[in-house]
C-alpha cells in the first residue's frame, strides 16, 4: 500500500541546518556554525524529519537521501568519478536511502543477513566513501539516485 503527502519546503533557518547535516557536519559542528543550542538543533532536525516524511528514529542515511531526493538541499559537488556499480551493488545503494537496519536492507536486497554488513562495507571501499551516509551524498552527486520531480513523497506502508 503506498500513499502520497506532499512535502512541506524547508524555512530558510531549517534549510541552512539541512544543508549542513547533508555536508556531514556534526550536531556539534551545526551548533558552532550556526550560534544555535544543541535544543534548538534538535528541534529543527525534528522539524526538518517531518517536513520529508522521515521516520524519527530511521538512521541519517535515510534523513540524507529524503532532503536530496524532495530537492530541499543541494547535493555538494564532488571531483571523485563516478564509480561504475553492478545491478546488486545498485540495488544495495537503493536499500541503504529507505532502511536503518541491515536486516531489512538484507531482505530488500536478497543477500543473507549474515553477509549484509561485508556487502555494505564492500560498496563503502568501492566508492571510496568514509560511512554510509557519506555514500548517499556522494551518490546523489554522482547521478545514481534520483531526485523526485514532484512536490509529493510516495511512501510504502511498512507490513
Amino acid at each position: 500500500m503506498t500513499n502520497s503527502a506532499p512535502i512541506t519546503p524547508l524555512k530558510p533557518a531549517l534549510q541552512r541546518v539541512a544543508q549542513l547535516i547533508v555536508d556531514g557536519h556534526t550536531t556539534r559542528e551545526i551548533v558552532t556554525k550556526t550560534g544555535l543550542s544543541a535544543d534548538t538543533i534538535r528541534l529543527y532536525v525534528r522539524e526538518i524529519r517531518e517536513s520529508v516524511h522521515c521516520p524519527p528514529r530511521s538512521k541519517p542515511q535515510v534523513l540524507v537521501h529524503l532532503l536530496m531526493a524532495t530537492k530541499q538541499v543541494t547535493p555538494p559537488t564532488t571531483d571523485r568519478p563516478t564509480p561504475q556499480l553492478n545491478d546488486a551493488q545498485q540495488l544495495l545503494l537503493q536499500a541503504l536511502t529507505a532502511h536503518s537496519n541491515l536486516r531489512a536492507i538484507a531482505l530488500d536486497t536478497g543477500i543473507a543477513p549474515a553477509d549484509a554488513q561485508s556487502a555494505v562495507d564492500a560498496l563503502l571501499h568501492e566508492t571510496g566513501a568514509s560511512d554510509v551516509t557519506q555514500l548517499v551524498v556522494l551518490a546523489h552527486a554522482w547521478g545514481l539516485l534520483a531526485a523526485r520531480t514532484t512536490g509529493t513523497m510516495t511512501r510504502q506502508a511498512n507490513p
